[in-house]
């Protein structure tokens, strides 16, 4: 059994382990400069800063996301000219291929604010990595549930 401090390693080949980094990536905020598309190697990379969700306290910790067999990404409400601009990661969602045999499909990375990437992948490849030790959080990430 992992220690609950251990620094998280994840995998995702299919819906549900990307619903399983969605949860552990839920309010990270990274800074647009931080995101990298490399169109040759079929690589799409988030660097972020995530809220530990999984321990007790108020712990950050530095993280990276990677998706291969990436084939396009487009991104929405993201100014790719402001690379210090602040985006805090809402959800990661999977929508498979027309046909149940068929590995493709789209990722969609959703920020507040309404801004998303896209990313039209050959088959869900993704891996989560903390690459940092964990730092104290100025304060937990709190979500109103009454609509305003």
């Amino acid at each position: 059994m992992a220690r609950p401090d251990a620094p998280l390693r994840l995998l995702a080949q299919d819906a549900d382990d990307l619903r399983v980094i969605s949860a552990a990536l839920q309010d990270a905020v990274l800074k647009v400069g931080d995101l990298q598309w490399e169109p040759a190697a079929r690589r799409f990379t988030l660097a972020l800063n995530r809220f530990r969700w999984e321990v007790s306290g108020r712990l950050r910790i530095r993280s990276a996301l990677q998706f291969g067999d990436v084939l396009a990404a487009e991104s929405r409400r993201i100014r790719r000219d402001a690379p210090d601009a602040v985006l805090e990661l809402l959800a990661v969602t999977w929508q498979g291929g027309e046909q149940p045999e068929d590995p493709s499909g789209t990722v969609t990375l959703a920020f507040a604010g309404g801004a998303d990437i896209r990313l039209q992948v050959e088959a869900l490849d993704a891996v989560l990595a903390d690459v940092s030790a964990p730092w104290p959080a100025r304060g937990k990430p709190r979500h109103d549930l009454a609509a305003g």
